[in-house]
């Protein structure tokens, strides 16, 4: 066989619809986790300068969002190890594997191993749709905000006085209700909206959510293909056993025709 037979040959064994998912899981994660970790320190620094400027007031908020901080850097590094072991898991799986070597066999602890991760995976994917819709909280938020702002900026709007426009956020329960001075009005809220802190926060709540919709997607494409393998591995089984069966079958046969000829040779 060639050099280039042999490169075609092991282009073959690629889990291609896992390594796509991988990538796809890898890219979500990857935005999620930094866009996320990125937008929630600029939200603090919002609600410090604008909202609360108190620190007692956003005590426990500031320990709930350095624990989510927390969070996301071992969700990252889980999914980095899970993505690289379910990608393994697609190259050992695969028909293309059993063509390349030849003494393929599958095992009960195969099937175990692969059942576990269908069921792991179905287990991610539901909690992920929940992060998904966690994620599309603040992105709610910051448009509420956003669109406020540009009301407030719209030539057609007839506004008497600015100043009676406001966005109270301890209405949303993210601060407490003595917090001070816990709202911004007229110009304060849009100097508000036009700071980066703003700006960058908003729009990486926006790419965070599409990186969480994102990794919904990879793990609904892992389900499909961790079943795929498993009900792959289950008929190798079965085929494996069948093919044992008739083997015996077969190697039985045939010492039946031999020890009859040798019947037949000693009376003769």
């Amino acid at each position: 066989m060639g050099c280039f037979e042999c490169c075609i040959k092991c282009l073959g064994g690629v889990p291609y619809a896992s390594l796509v998912a991988t990538i796809l899981c890898f890219s979500g994660v990857a935005l999620f986790c930094g866009c996320g970790h990125v937008a929630l320190t600029g939200t603090m620094t919002i609600l410090e300068n604008h909202f609360s400027r108190i620190t007692a007031d956003h005590a426990m908020l500031t320990d709930i969002v350095q624990l989510m901080q927390y969070v996301i850097y071992g969700i990252a590094s889980f999914f980095f190890l899970y993505g690289i072991i379910l990608l393994a898991e697609g190259f050992y799986t695969t028909s293309a594997v059993k063509e390349l070597h030849s003494e393929f066999k599958t095992t009960v602890c195969g099937r175990c191993i692969s059942g576990m991760f269908v069921f792991l995976t179905y287990i991610l994917g539901i909690a992920w749709l929940g992060v998904f819709g966690f994620s599309a909280v603040p992105v709610f938020l910051f448009y509420n905000m956003w669109s406020t702002c540009a009301a407030m900026r719209s030539p057609v709007a007839n506004l008497t006085s600015i100043d009676s426009i406001c966005v109270d956020v301890r209405q949303y329960g993210i601060i407490p209700w003595n917090a001070t001075p816990g709202k911004a009005c007229g110009s304060t809220l849009g100097d508000i909206c036009n700071t980066n802190e703003f700006y960058l926060s908003y729009h990486l709540y926006i790419v965070a959510c599409a990186g969480a919709g994102a990794t919904v997607i990879a793990l609904i494409h892992f389900l499909m293909i961790l079943s795929a393998n498993w009900a792959y591995l289950k008929d190798a089984s079965h085929l494996h056993s069948y093919q044992d069966i008739k083997l015996k079958e077969e190697r039985e046969l045939q010492d039946i025709q031999s020890r009859s000829k040798d019947c037949l040779h000693s009376y003769s």
